[in-house]
Formats: structure tokens, sequence, C-alpha cells
């Protein structure tokens, strides 16, 4: 596994950049900035490196769907350290579709080809950005943080740790809060890798299309060149403990809009974005 004692000892090609405001190094590793409209989203450098996807069938609560095998990026990739918010979502798209107000939630009710419309506004309007939605590999690995447990935090989760519907615990966990919105960015405790809301908060649309997991090794996967669905990661507000696991995978059609749909930005080792009609939701 890739630790984070590693990730502040590598810098990654063409730092600084020309698109960063401001960037630096802490606790967490390399971080770099981009300002839009006086609006600041900042991304955390993720170093390359191996880790098995998926859950081990000893997981409890696991689904088929999700065969653990071993995934090798060879190439880092920078991701943005919170989920988009209503903010940035304003400042680029003029409007605001969220069910949830408030400049610094997620924005939310957006559809994949909603976050592809703002991103090519955005990419057309900051040189050098070329902003993307990660691959599922990517989101998996950024999320577990070095961790192969159900949770980057642990074996189980609380409802301080993560915002999910604390009606529905994972594996006989303690009932918690079922707060019925999403919260603020940043409102709950990072990973190790510093990335807020991992877990829950927003279900974050992937660049991939839904498809079958390989049974050997793969090298920077990108998803099948079509499929049913877009991949959607992470569990929502209204998720059961389950489904806020760092290996559950979700699909829907990519140009569904829902109250818990948002999505989180990248850049670096970018998928390509096969064309492709709407497939079937799950």
């Amino acid at each position: 596994m890739t630790t984070p004692t590693i990730k502040l000892s590598v810098t990654p090609k063409h730092f600084p950049a020309v698109w960063a405001c401001d960037w630096g190094q802490d606790e967490y590793g390399l971080w770099m900035s981009f300002k839009y409209k006086g609006v600041r989203q900042c991304f955390r450098w993720i170093m390359p490196g191996e880790f098995m996807m998926g859950s081990p069938e000893t997981e409890p609560e696991r689904y088929d769907d999700e065969k653990q095998h071993k995934v090798i990026h060879t190439q880092g990739f920078w991701l943005a350290e919170t989920a988009c918010t209503q903010t940035l979502w304003q400042a680029v798209m003029d409007g605001n579709p969220s069910n949830f107000k408030g400049d610094d939630r997620p924005v939310d009710s957006v559809s994949w080809e909603d976050a592809q419309q703002f991103i090519q506004k955005i990419n057309s309007r900051i040189p050098d950005l070329n902003l993307h939605l990660p691959t599922e590999a990517q989101w998996e690995y950024a999320c577990r943080a070095g961790t192969d447990t159900p949770f980057h935090f642990g074996e189980n989760i609380t409802t301080d740790q993560v915002n999910f519907d604390g009606n529905h615990p994972y594996n006989n966990g303690q009932k918690g809060e079922y707060r019925e919105k999403t919260v603020p960015v940043k409102s709950i405790a990072c990973n190790d890798w510093g990335l807020y809301e991992m877990h829950g908060n927003v279900w974050e649309w992937c660049s991939d299309w839904y498809g079958e997991y390989p049974d050997d090794i793969v090298f920077d996967p990108v998803g099948p060149n079509t499929g049913s669905g877009r991949v959607l990661r992470g569990g929502g507000w209204f998720s059961y403990g389950r489904c806020v696991r760092s290996a559950y995978r979700r699909r829907d059609e990519p140009g569904l809009r829902s109250h818990y749909f948002g999505f989180r930005l990248a850049r670096g080792q970018e998928a390509s974005q096969p064309s492709g009609g709407a497939g079937q939701s799950k």
C-alpha cells in the first residue's frame, strides 16, 4: 500500500502549475489550488501506487459486483479535496440546481452529463486546467488512502464520521443521527490523504461506464467502452451504512439528476470519455 509518508517525498511533474493560485505541503501531502471568480478549489496530489480494489468475500454486507482485484496506478493525479461546491458551480454555470441550498454545501441534483458540461466550461476558461471526473479506480484508491477496511475510518463508522442514514448502521453498528440533508464540505474529518466526505453526503459521479471487474491485475483502468449506466461512488446522506463503504458501486443513467448526486473533480491521467447512450439504472 502507498503510505502518507511516501506521498510526502514525491513531487509531481510541472509543480507548481500555471493553473495554480497557491500550493504547498502539509501533514497530508502536496496540494495545489485554483481560483475562479474568487472561488478557490484545493486539490490533493495522489501518488502512483497499487491497491486491492473491491471487497474481500469476508467483508460483511458486500455485493457480488465488488470482486477484489489488484489495480496499479502508474501515474499520480490530482483530486479535489472536496466535492464540487454550490459556490463553484454557480460561478461557472450561473445557476444552482441544488435541493439543499448553501454556498459551502456540495452541489446536488446534477447528472453525469451536467458535470461534463461544467467541466467543459471551466476548462475553456482556465488555461491548462484540464479537469475531468476521476475514474472509478482512482476514486476508490483515493478513498481508501492506504487502508483495506470497509471504510477509511476502519471496520465501522458512526454518524459523527459520515453523513448517512444512521437508522441503518453497518454490520450491527450503533444507530445514529439521520440528518436528511447534505452538510457543508469539510464538516467531517478527512482521510489520511486530506480528502473530505469520501463516504456519504453526496454520491459522486465517476468517468466510467459500469461494468464487471476483471480477474487479473490491471494497470490504470478507465472502465469499459460501453456499459449499463455511469458509475457513482461514496454513498449519500440518505444511504444505509453498507452503501457508503469504500468498495460499494452504484450505476445510473448519465442524464439522471437527483438531490443526492454530486461530483468531485480530478486532474491528470485523464480517462477516455467514450460516447454512447444512457444505460440502465441500478
